[in-house]
């Protein structure tokens, strides 16, 4: 089962923010993620809030969709008649294409009556390519949706069969041939690397074929070993090898090399795009402190530098959400310290860096004299990650932060 949620401070029933959170609303960029925590079946490595039907145990997919919209009109009683327009939606989950493309629709048509869109809006959503076709597609994009991010992972089937992943390779491919079909301009690809069993050769060869696909934008994400997880306890038996860090970073400079090479360039660590339109600007929301509010079981909304976080199972959600109530777990109010440093650890993993000043000076002098940050950068006041010193990030982050 996934993780269990970290511990917070009580929120108020009906949801109600500090006002220190309410403070300069609408100044900054306002979106939405919607959480959608069904899964066919549950794959090795995730840890994600997800449930098989199997694991529903009161709460069903056909009435999500009316759950979700009762919580976007308490987000619009809890933030007032602040003039929010919504900048960026990302649906995400789970699998968000089991439900019908009609609900996902409901949501974001609900999102827009209470909050409006912005005309240029960015709407997103994750989609297991054995779940859509080409006209669940067009019903898609029919229904406002903008951007379609598929979870390829690889093209080789040993390695699909490791991670649990149910499609086959070839499919993320035809998968994105359907969405140009349907008129989405923006199309991600994830990529996953350093699975037990895979190679050199793989790891190049899935890289080749997500740029064949014609994607604007691929994400390749290093295996992670979550504890928990079926995958945690096979590498705890010895049944499959833990990832190699040596590889890891191999696998991370084949990307590099690959996808520069095909005129993606880099704008966050583990992501890549044709240019700036291309850019994920849900993420890039989430990366320098703007606010959005987390729709669904489970998910972590941020306002004001007030993070909460929704109960987990979708039985709990939406009893909450019926009886009137929040359904928000907990939640907790981060002082200048906290939000200082994560503003520093978000924005190093951008292109753009930080500002300097952000940063411990004699620290920041010496990642420029170890090839960890960029000179000419530094000597325009920002810090931004040499591509070594993306390789060796988290350590980097943690030297500049006093």
């Amino acid at each position: 089962m996934p993780s269990t949620l970290p511990d917070g401070d009580p929120v108020p029933s009906d949801g109600a923010l500090p006002g220190s959170a309410l403070d300069g609303l609408g100044d900054r960029p306002f979106g939405f993620y919607v959480h959608v925590p069904f899964c066919v079946t549950r794959c090795g490595y995730c840890d994600f809030n997800t449930y098989t039907a199997t694991e529903l145990r009161g709460a069903s997919r056909e009435a999500y969709a009316d759950t979700a919209i009762t919580e976007i009109r308490l987000a619009r009683r809890v933030l007032g008649d602040a003039d929010l327009p919504v900048q960026t939606v990302f649906v995400g989950g789970g699998t968000p294409t089991l439900l019908p493309a009609d609900d996902l629709g409901r949501i974001l048509d609900a999102i827009d009556k209470e909050f409006g869109l912005a005309a240029d809006a960015e709407v997103t959503t994750e989609a297991n390519p054995e779940t859509v076709d080409a006209g669940y597609l067009a019903r898609l994009r029919e229904a406002g949706f903008t951007r379609m991010s598929f979870g390829m992972q690889s093209s080789r089937e040993h390695v699909l069969a490791v991670l649990d992943r149910t499609h086959t390779a070839g499919r993320p491919q035809q998968c994105v041939r359907w969405a140009r079909e349907a008129g989405f301009d923006h199309v991600n690809l994830d990529l996953i690397y350093g699975a037990p069993g895979e190679s050199d050769a793989d790891w190049r060869a899935s890289l080749d074929a997500a740029l064949e696909a014609g994607p604007d934008h691929v994400s390749a994400y290093a295996l992670i070993v979550e504890e928990g997880t079926r995958l945690a306890a096979q590498v705890r038996r010895g049944e499959v090898a833990a990832p190699d860090d040596d590889a890891m970073a191999d696998r991370y400079l084949a990307a590099e090399q690959a996808l520069g090479g095909q005129g993606l360039r880099w704008y966050e660590i583990s992501n890549w795009a044709a240019d700036e339109e291309s850019r994920c600007r849900h993420n890039l929301l989430y990366w320098t402190g703007g606010d959005w509010w987390g729709i669904g079981p489970g998910a972590h909304s941020h306002v004001g530098g007030t993070r909460w976080w929704n109960v987990k199972h979708p039985a709990a959600y939406a009893a909450r959400l019926t009886a009137g109530t929040t359904p928000a777990h907990a939640r907790e109010i981060l002082d200048a310290a906290d939000r200082r440093f994560e503003r520093v650890m978000l924005e190093l993993r951008l292109a753009e860096g930080c500002p300097l000043n952000l940063l411990d000076d004699a620290a920041v002098r010496g990642a420029v004299a170890d090839g960890l940050l960029v000179p000419e950068a530094y000597d325009a006041g920002r810090a931004v990650l040499t591509l070594r010193g993306r390789l060796l990030a988290d350590a980097v982050v943690r030297d500049l932060t006093p």
